[in-house]
């Protein structure tokens, strides 16, 4: 399935913008954010195509008061300075059936790399309002400190508190504009 051409903004009621990183090493600490806006300018040529992204960063929650509160200071995000977080597809590719990989500009902290996400299309159709909507998970990962997010602890086994690889899990709704 592809996604069919015309303009897509997400729809935040039925959208989630999340992650996972590993906590000392042994379990998985999830989070997500709860500010964000999308644009999908699909065209019938996926290489056409174009994808925006915006989170705040300010909206992180992982479940805990403190760490968040940690998580929006200058040792990680530093939301004061750097509010946004934004991605900017630079190539779209079509994979098979509803398979695409996605390459883009993904920006935190002022700084910017280059990233590889895949994205499967979970369908598309008309909703009981009548609105015409396209469903897409997005699942990738990135290394934090190639972002500036390198705060630490070292831990008596010797171990890390925080790991080093972060996964992208975004999965969206989006409507025709």
């Amino acid at each position: 399935m592809k996604v069919p051409a015309g303009t897509w903004k997400v729809d935040r009621a039925h959208s989630s913008v999340a992650f996972e990183v590993k906590h000392m090493m042994i379990a998985t600490v999830r989070g997500h954010f709860s500010s964000y806006e999308g644009t999908l300018e699909a065209d019938e040529d996926p290489g056409r195509s174009r994808a925006h992204g915006r989170v705040d960063a300010a909206s992180i929650d992982t479940g805990s008061p403190d760490r968040d509160a940690h998580l929006r200071s200058p040792e990680f995000f530093d939301v004061e300075r750097f509010p946004g977080i934004t991605f900017d597809s630079t190539q779209i590719q079509w994979v098979e059936a509803g398979l695409y990989r996605v390459w883009g500009d993904l920006t935190i902290k002022d700084v910017t790399r280059q990233v590889k996400v895949e994205a499967t299309v979970q369908g598309a159709g008309e909703d009981p309002w009548g609105n015409e909507r396209v469903g897409i998970a997005i699942r990738g990962s990135i290394k934090r400190t190639d972002f500036g997010l390198t705060w630490q602890q070292t831990l008596a086994s010797g171990g890390l508190l925080v790991g080093e690889e972060v996964k992208l899990l975004v999965d969206v709704s989006a409507v025709r504009a």
